[in-house]
């Protein structure tokens, strides 16, 4: 995610997002140098992602002989040059070196407090290999887009933080916590219907829905999500997560009937082949026969059941089964707890058969 580009835009209004370099103290002889950058300019425009990296890089090394270490000029380049690499895992290194380098640049040029730092220190995090690192230089950031006077970029980079740092050892509540504040800003901020809102939601209810906490508020930002992107003409990714997500959660409540129209809803997004199994939304996990597990057997049953028209599982039947009748009776009664997304064929929802098979394994002591 281009994250240093959408606050440049926002803060500095740079063309593109894109730092530019003053050529005044350039003798009028320097072609290669303005070509080279014209060039650059022309390939981000182009969307030619390669180019722009190969130019990035050449405008910074003719950069090197034109300018003085540590000139902000120089600093600009390198901030250019880092952002091309930044997309790239295997160049993430390289990256953090140069934001560094802008980093210090910026600090002599603007200040320790400029918004002007934000940016490379965005960079910085994004490609550190250490997520103490990015953590510090993600809270720094946060300082500064909070005195910006501008809730929206401070929004952003609480998101930022979040999204980088739930991934990481760094996680805690105050991570967590960052992504409920952004959500927050967004509702206030911005319309019902904002992408940004609504994926914001999306995320917040996701976090509830992991921690299995404020069901009823969870229940209602996952009916939010998927109003609004119901009008979309093509089917997002949260759209369909945020269904099995309610799924989910109406049969934890026991309400079947609820869950039922996001089953379908489900069924009539994904792209079924009249061959491809059906995949379960909700299941219920059997219980092990309590005289079986003291005994340490173990076995397994295979079932051959009909997915109706609403998802439900009807017919159960046992196709074979080893280790027991107990697990053959727990198996018959939980697979008819479980709900499916129904095939759909011609737009309309119909009954097909399925299989799977429940497994009755003990934990290995170690």
């Amino acid at each position: 995610m281009k994250f240093r580009f959408r606050l440049r835009r926002q803060i500095f209004a740079t063309t593109l997002g894109l730092t530019l370099i003053s050529v005044s103290s350039l003798p009028v002889s320097a072609s290669e140098f303005s070509d080279s950058y014209s060039a650059y300019l022309q390939a981000v425009t182009d969307n030619d992602d390669e180019q722009a990296r190969k130019l990035a890089e050449q405008t910074y090394r003719l950069g090197q002989a034109k300018f003085d270490k540590g000139s902000i000029n120089l600093a600009n380049l390198a901030f250019n040059y880092a952002g091309e690499l930044a997309d790239i895992a295997e160049q993430h290194v390289q990256a953090n070196n140069l934001y560094l380098e802008v980093l210090a640049s910026y600090r002599v040029e603007f200040g320790n407090e400029a918004i002007e730092l934000i940016d490379p220190l965005v960079g910085a995090a994004q490609t550190s290999s250490s997520a103490k690192k990015a953590k510090a230089f993600f809270y720094e950031a946060l300082e500064l887009t909070e005195e910006a006077d501008n809730k929206l970029v401070h929004a952003d980079m609480l998101e930022a933080t979040f999204d980088h740092l739930n991934r990481t050892d760094q996680y805690n509540r105050t991570v967590r916590d960052f992504m409920f504040e952004a959500h927050d800003i967004y509702k206030d901020e911005l319309p019902e219907g904002a992408l940004k809102r609504v994926t914001s939601a999306f995320t917040v209810a996701s976090i509830n829905f992991v921690e299995k906490k404020n069901t009823e508020e969870t229940i209602l930002l996952l009916e939010e999500v998927v109003k609004q992107f119901s009008v979309l003409d093509y089917n997002h990714p949260y759209e369909l997560r945020a269904h099995a997500y309610l799924v989910d959660l109406y049969e934890r409540e026991g309400e079947s009937s609820k869950s039922t129209q996001h089953c379908i809803a489900i069924g009539s997004m994904r792209p079924w082949l009249g061959d491809q199994e059906q995949v379960p939304l909700y299941r219920h996990s059997p219980n092990y026969p309590k005289s079986y597990a003291r005994k340490g057997k173990e076995g397994w049953v295979q079932l051959s059941f009909t997915i109706d028209e609403s998802g439900f599982v009807t017919d159960p039947k046992i196709i074979d089964s080893k280790g027991g009748s107990r697990f053959e009776t727990e198996s018959l009664k939980v697979i008819q707890k479980w709900r499916y997304a129904p095939k759909f064929v011609n737009g309309k929802s119909v009954a097909a058969p399925s299989t799977v098979q429940l497994d009755y394994t003990m934990a290995k002591s170690r």
